[in-house]
């Protein structure tokens, strides 16, 4: 298994090397560090870390900012790290798909635990998109499949069973899948 990877943005130079150094002990891979949040977008864009760790006030775009950016642009899970702990940035900070967050100081023994949190929400979120992917994928063939056999019916005079398995012999002849034959169907160019 390969070590987790995480970009660090964090403004004040002594605790981004805490925490780098922190992160190193515990065995990630600290990939990129910076202390502006533009600087943290183009180094997550540039290096796709698993995890990018940011602080919430930074020059040059703030951690939310950062955050709302690298979520949409990337697949990186995000922890939120900041000195401040009001329910508006907490929700502002989940709003820009920030996975955990930590008011600082924080704990050692809390980081971890944040980080794979991120980390394993993150990757719940990318198996829904892909489910959710082959399920819209599925249900277009099907449609597809469904038109192509009204065609044949309406075309050819065809039973539904029979225009089924006109379009299933097709596929199994020509070694392609059914959506394809039906693409052909509905384009005119597989007659019966």
């Amino acid at each position: 298994m390969t070590a987790t990877t995480v970009v660090v943005a964090e403004d004040e130079a002594i605790i981004r090397l805490d925490l780098v150094e922190l992160l190193e002990a515990e065995g990630y891979v600290v990939v990129g560090s910076c202390g502006r949040g533009d600087d943290a977008v183009r180094l997550v864009t540039e290096l796709r870390p698993d995890l990018a760790l940011l602080d919430v006030k930074m020059p040059g775009g703030d951690g939310i900012e950062a955050a709302q950016k690298i979520t949409t642009e990337t697949d990186v899970a995000v922890v939120m790290l900041t000195a401040f702990s009001q329910r508006e940035l907490i929700e502002a900070a989940s709003d820009a798909g920030a996975m955990a967050y930590l008011i600082k100081p924080y704990q050692r023994e809390d980081l971890v635990p944040a980080i794979e949190l991120a980390i394993a929400r993150r990757r719940e979120l990318a198996d829904l998109a892909e489910s959710l992917e082959s399920v819209e994928r599925r249900l277009a063939e099907r449609t597809l499949v469904d038109r192509a056999k009204g065609v044949l019916i309406d075309r050819d005079g065809l039973s539904e069973a029979d225009a089924f398995r006109f379009l299933q012999r097709n596929a199994m002849s020509t070694r392609r899948r059914m959506a394809d034959v039906a693409a052909d169907v509905l384009a005119g160019d597989a007659v019966q």
